[in-house]
């Protein structure tokens, strides 16, 4: 077992991705999560395949540009990485991450366009998954993020800013519901207890609100009465529909066994740079709805006329980006693992009167054998850990003239854009956008080529 050494201060002086801040310890790096440079801390530190890592135990001193943090929760909470910086301080904190996984790649000789800021950076989430638990053993039952580095303690989230008051209304609603009765929050390692989740979407535009409460078979009180409380509330946006989600599974993922539908229908309805999307409880819509448009106005300029051409949409999700650039292409399609997703997909085009769009079900990897057109674009939005090293070989051989890669997590990008350029293309440009403010996460979106095109 490797030695660790307990309450050891160090200050922090660089920044790496995901979270860590990086300090120095018997003459080599550290890395201690969630912290930032200037920062002088205390850290209980091991060796872990041959690296040097810090557990956070105490901040001894903030950074010379830190403020109070702005939430009482900030610490306690998971959910948010930057609450006593400025919001200009943290774009420059992303732009530094991936700037620097690009570097150390050795990806060079493009065209950084810089980080578009978020319209929002308070209340802009449009979809939160909430979990149930206690903030102290055997305490009473809470409803919102994990603590950090906790499997269970939860920070009740009535308060948090990242979201809508109409969602804070519900989450306290739903949690004074269940204090007052004898359910237990589920506990992953004994296999007890019956409260899961909470999953809340709520539309930016449209103000319509989806709830699902998701719970185990083993659930004994009767639901109408906080389908009542809910609908009661004196929120801003409708409520539309109101969800009961079985999950009998062992992961503490939200997942649906069964559903019941306690109140009004399976979806709510979005916009997004002018179409309206069906969104379900399990459908991809990006969380930020305004960053969204911000974010596919980039993919849209980076893929430039879409004039007669056919485009690639693969990692299509519900089909948003693919319905987005449709407009005067000869043809789009989009190929999406989840099968709920592409039904989504179809049916939000057919919502939009767009008919040029076709969505495939299956695996990119396996799937792009089977089409027969040859695209002049293809759009990559693929999941955090990037693209399949081999499915990379496959879409390179289509010898698209222009790929626009969208990546929600730098370090998978910068792996991926090395594999496209030993097959021949070029990286012309690329832009952060921020679509996650007081996070760590930051979307990036590349543009590359092949032969001349420059734009």
């Amino acid at each position: 077992m490797a030695k660790i050494y307990k309450d050891t201060e160090t200050e922090i002086i660089d920044l790496s991705f995901p979270n860590k801040g990086e300090g120095q310890f018997n003459g080599e790096r550290v890395s201690v999560k969630n912290t930032i440079p200037g920062q002088k801390i205390i850290a209980d530190i091991k060796k872990k395949k041959g690296k040097y890592e810090g557990r956070l135990v105490k901040i001894v001193s903030r950074a010379p540009y830190e403020n109070n943090a702005d939430c009482a929760g900030f610490e306690i909470c998971g959910g948010c990485t930057y609450r006593t910086i400025s919001y200009e301080k943290e774009l420059e904190f992303k732009k530094k991450v991936v700037l620097d996984l690009l570097n150390k790649a050795g990806i060079s000789d493009y065209e950084y366009c810089g980080i578009i800021p978020s319209p929002q950076t308070e209340s802009y989430r449009n979809k939160m998954e909430f979990s149930f638990g206690d903030n102290e053993k055997d305490g009473e039952v809470c409803l919102g993020m994990r603590k950090r580095n906790s499997n269970y303690e939860v920070y009740n989230a009535d308060k948090c800013k990242l979201v809508h008051d109409d969602i804070k209304k519900i989450v306290a609603a739903v949690v004074d519901f269940f204090r007052k009765t004898d359910e237990k929050f589920y506990h992953r390692m004994k296999h007890t207890g019956s409260l899961r989740h909470l999953l809340v979407r709520r539309a930016h535009y449209t103000g319509e609100i989806f709830v699902a409460l998701v719970t185990t078979s083993e659930l004994r009180t009767e639901l109408s009465p906080l389908k009542d409380k809910i609908l009661s509330l004196d929120t801003e946006g409708k409520i539309k529909c109101l969800s009961h989600i079985i999950n009998d599974g062992m992961g503490d993922v939200v997942k649906a066994d069964k559903t019941n539908i306690l109140y009004g229908e399976e979806f709510i309805t979005e916009k997004c740079l002018d179409l309206s999307f069906k969104i379900t409880p399990f459908s991809f819509f990006q969380t930020n709805t305004l960053g969204a448009e911000k974010l596919y106005s980039v993919v849209r300029d980076f893929a430039g006329s879409s004039d007669n051409k056919t485009i690639f949409d693969l990692y299509c999700g519900t089909g948003t980006i693919a319905q987005i650039l449709s407009k005067n292409a000869k043809k789009v399609i989009g190929i999406e693992i989840v099968e709920q997703a592409v039904l989504a997909a179809k049916q939000n085009a057919e919502l939009n009167g767009i008919d040029n769009c076709t969505f495939i079900a299956g695996d990119v990897f396996k799937t792009v054998d089977s089409l027969q057109e040859r695209p002049d674009t293809i759009i990559l939005d693929p999941p955090r850990e990037g693209i399949n090293p081999k499915a990379i070989e496959k879409i390179a051989a289509f010898n698209a003239e222009k790929i626009v890669y969208v990546s929600c997590k730098a370090s998978s990008l910068s792996k991926d854009l090395l594999a496209f350029e030993n097959y021949g293309y070029k990286i012309i440009r690329i832009q952060s956008v921020d679509m996650f403010p007081r996070t760590y996460h930051v979307e990036t979106v590349c543009l590359l080529s092949k032969g001349d095109v420059k734009s």
